[in-house]
């Protein structure tokens, strides 16, 4: 049995850890490649390491490495769709998939402990996980990475090598998250198994720069509502469900049509913090409609894109450019680790 698991069975520690836990998901999980050379210059000398460090410090978390799989996020469902650009897209970026026709997505949804097989009502599965591959006409495709919480527990890598490494003992938990607000916060609020995959609302915490044919930048945040509204189930009801039943019932929620996604952009104020993703900006701020995902299908588990598919949150295309926020370095450093040693089947 894994520490994680350990501790899991013990109920007052259970909600504790798994809430904090939970806002880590990005950090590895989702395996993509490195920056290019020309970002790579720009990494602070210490980021490899600290990248590193993240990795193993989930490994020790969930009993891992576990052969050919992600060191967080390792259970997901994988589908194909469509985005369609809002009229008002074009406003916030100039961006290729913001402008014209639709264009082919493949969408992964997750649970975000890598320990396989995890019943999807397990407290450890939350928050989940959202990511999306958009391919461009030309070849060249750009992703978007985010999760089920308005938030991230730290502002800095290091820090969160030290949040993971506190999260199985509470005296250091309690201590680390005693200066921490926005460790408490994400301590303290729920997180319910959702009725769908297509029923969670989803967010990404780290800013970009966005910006139009104008010339007209502005730093923004994206925000995932699903078009059938967002719907959870009671604990009472969650703990009757198959252990993997999401995958089914979005199954059968795609038998009566498409499943909708909005995707917005929330919009900085001068003074809003765009380089730290634990300091959600207030809900007044504007957002900008700039499309709709629209899932058709799953695609089947020995699709051979399951394995080899990287999603990066610092793929992106003109239009669009990457904020000082520090996490999006180790993010992908992170998921270069994890892709690389998934793909040797380690």
């Amino acid at each position: 049995m894994t520490r994680l698991a350990v501790i899991l069975s013990i109920p007052e520690k259970r909600h504790q850890l798994t809430s904090l836990i939970g806002a880590a998901l990005l950090a590895a999980g989702v395996s993509a490649p490195g920056l290019t050379a020309a970002q790579t210059q720009n990494l602070p000398r210490s980021a490899p390491q600290v990248a590193q460090q993240v990795v193993s410090s989930f490994d020790a978390l969930f009993g891992g490495p576990h052969a050919g799989r992600r060191a967080v996020h390792a259970n997901g469902l994988l589908t194909e769709g469509y985005f369609t650009p809002a009229r008002s897209a074009p406003s916030l970026s100039r961006a290729d998939h913001f402008a014209g026709e639709s264009s082919p997505v493949l969408v992964r949804f997750s649970n975000f402990a890598a320990v396989p097989d995890l019943p999807d009502a397990h407290a450890a599965a939350s928050p989940r996980g959202l990511a999306v591959k958009f391919m461009l006409p030309n070849g060249a495709d750009t992703d978007i990475v985010a999760h089920s919480y308005d938030g991230f527990p730290v502002a800095k890598p290091d820090e969160f090598v030290t949040f993971l490494r506190a999260l199985p003992e509470l005296a250091r938990l309690a201590e680390f998250t005693a200066s921490r607000p926005a460790a408490r916060a994400f301590l303290e609020h729920p997180k319910p198994t959702p009725v769908s995959y297509g029923t969670e609302a989803y967010f990404g915490v780290a800013a970009f720069l966005f910006s139009n044919s104008s010339g007209t930048t502005r730093h923004g945040r994206y925000r995932f509502r699903p078009g059938a509204g967002v719907s959870h189930l009671s604990a009472a009801d969650a703990a009757k469900m198959p252990e993997q039943f999401l995958a089914e019932e979005l199954d059968n929620r795609l038998r009566r049509g498409p499943v909708t996604i909005h995707i917005s952009v929330q919009i900085a104020a001068d003074g809003d913090p765009v380089d730290d993703g634990s300091r959600p900006w207030p809900s007044d701020r504007p957002e900008i409609d700039v499309g709709t995902l629209s899932i058709t299908r799953i695609v089947p588990a020995d699709d051979e894109r399951q394995r080899d598919l990287r999603f990066i949150p610092t793929n992106l295309v003109d239009g669009i450019a990457p904020s000082a926020d520090p996490m999006l370095v180790a993010r992908t450093q992170s998921y270069r680790i994890s892709a690389d040693r998934r793909e040797a089947g380690q």
